[in-house]
């Protein structure tokens, strides 16, 4: 077991292949400015408003307690690591580093295919905003399919373009989600100063605590918001393309966190004055309806705009940012050369379309092949019913790939003190704290996922937890077994070399 362990740990010390290639063939264009702008679109899902908001005033302290215990700490944990190797496949690169390459490839695959169902995630909303123009559009499952069908090919068709010009349309789309964002609370605020009263008593202080008390509960919310932390990372699987590393990361990361936590905390507000907990949580679309309560319907049209265009350059974000950890892997000769093909792009064109292929069949036989089974009238409900399980799943996997970064940080630090302080970015006594805090935090958002249903109305907490509970086991698995081949497949051709 001992010469095993030493041969890993070698073998994690050793550069690379993929660090080296991505730095000589695609170009280092990525700024301050561009990774804010993809830090926003990774993490900033402002439809997590509406859910925070079915809490009531609880949502902010939720909101605080997830910030303050989760998401911080993944901040610090993802600066140390970017800062100690600013190189492309982050979580990918950072474990192999640690543990070697088993590792590293299980974490990244437990990272990469939640990211890509986000894709689908994503398109979901853009039908949730188009229903809510017209509650007549969209109600076939199929019809729903379609329409994320062509968002998901809409985003591989874009990913794979220039990346200067993809990454300029995305920053204009961060730019406009924060006007929506600027137009929602300006809202909430309007709604308020020409005497409306709130539709939450916000002076209520027992209603911002967290309640455990049967059939009043709110602890569910507790999961809910703190994982919808998860990804500060990902911006980082494009490491080796940004200019100025070590200035780039860090300032990223400190605006993007910054813009997160406003933006969260200002699209609440308004939903809570405007329209209440009930009315703001029902759906998506609230986000606009609020506007248009308080600012008239053309204002909320622009708001629908930009909400729009930030869900379908969601799905292209998460297209090309994840495609760099199939490409590394591939570089580092643990997937089919394929992935690892670059087009006159230069972008990983053949990830990318893995990707959206990949997105497209989950699209196709949630919400085309489901309703062929399921029994007459019942059609939605099996498509929401397995959309939300599948997405919680994966949620699952992915936070338990978030608990790498912990566990990353404090190996480096006990393995070699002195090489961990010359390099570190805070106080010995934060990481003391924030490393545990977020690890125990993660792992707290788990078991709370676990045991409070999603959908309630739909599959009670009994079945909630067989059914992601087995997937989830189901996802590891396979990642475990696909890593020893991938490891088993490195070890091959480096022989063969």
């Amino acid at each position: 077991m001992q010469t095993v362990q030493k041969k890993e740990v070698s073998a994690g010390e050793q550069p690379l292949a993929s660090q080296d290639y991505v730095v000589k063939a695609m170009p280092s264009i990525l700024g301050t400015f561009d990774m804010t702008a993809t830090y926003l679109l990774i993490i900033f899902f402002i439809t997590n408003a509406t859910v925070a908001a079915s809490g009531g005033p609880a949502a902010f302290t939720y909101l605080l307690v997830g910030g303050i215990t989760f998401f911080i700490p993944s901040v610090i944990a993802t600066a140390q690591l970017g800062v100690m190797f600013p190189y492309e496949g982050s979580l990918y690169n950072w474990t192999h580093r640690i543990f070697g390459g088993y590792w590293s490839f299980f974490s990244a695959f437990c990272a990469w295919f939640p990211g890509v169902l986000v894709m689908v995630s994503a398109g979901d909303v853009v039908v949730s905003l188009i229903q809510g123009l017209n509650s007549h559009w969209l109600s076939d499952p199929k019809e729903q399919g379609a329409v994320i069908i062509v968002v998901v090919l809409f985003s591989g068709v874009l990913a794979t373009q220039r990346f200067r010009i993809v990454q300029n349309i995305v920053n204009i789309v961060a730019v406009l989600t924060f006007f929506a964002v600027f137009l929602i609370g300006v809202a909430g605020v309007v709604w308020l100063a020409h005497g409306h009263p709130s539709a939450t008593k916000f002076a209520d202080l027992p209603s911002w605590g967290i309640n455990w008390q049967s059939g009043t509960s709110n602890i569910s919310l507790f999961g809910l918001i703190t994982l919808a932390y998860l990804g500060v990372e990902a911006p980082l699987n494009m490491a080796g393309e940004i200019k100025e590393r070590s200035v780039v990361i860090r300032k990223h990361l400190a605006w993007g966190t910054l813009f997160v936590f406003v933006g969260y905390f200002v699209a609440t507000f308004s939903l809570l004055a405007v329209e209440g907990a009930a009315n703001a949580s029902a759906t998506p679309f609230s986000l606009v309806s609020t506007v248009d309560i308080a600012l008239g319907k053309l204002v909320g049209s622009i708001t629908c705009v930009c909400l729009m265009s930030f869900f379908v350059m969601t799905t292209v974000v998460y297209n090309s940012t994840y495609a760099r950890l199939p490409l590394v892997a591939a570089l580092d000769q643990r997937l089919p050369v394929l992935m690892g093909r670059l087009n006159k792009h230069r972008v990983p064109s053949g990830a990318i379309w893995m990707q959206t292929g990949f997105a497209a069949v989950v699209t196709c036989v949630v919400f085309f092949g489901l309703p062929l089974i399921s029994k007459p009238g019942t059609e939605a409900n099996l498509t929401v019913e397995v959309y939300n399980v599948m997405l919680a799943a994966s949620t699952l996997v992915w936070a338990f790939s978030n608990l790498f970064l912990f566990i990353n940080v404090a190996v480096c630090y006990f393995r070699d003190r002195n090489a961990f302080l010359k390099q570190s970015l805070f106080p010995l006594p934060l990481f003391f704290v924030s490393i545990p805090l977020g690890a125990v935090s993660c792992v707290l958002a788990i078991i709370d996922t676990l045991f409070n249903s999603w959908i309630g109305t739909l599959i009670d907490n009994a079945h909630w937890l067989l059914a992601i509970g087995g997937l989830t086991l189901i996802c590891i698995i396979i990642a475990a077994i696909g890593s020893m081949y991938a490891s088993s497949e490195a070890t091959w051709e480096s022989m063969r070399s």
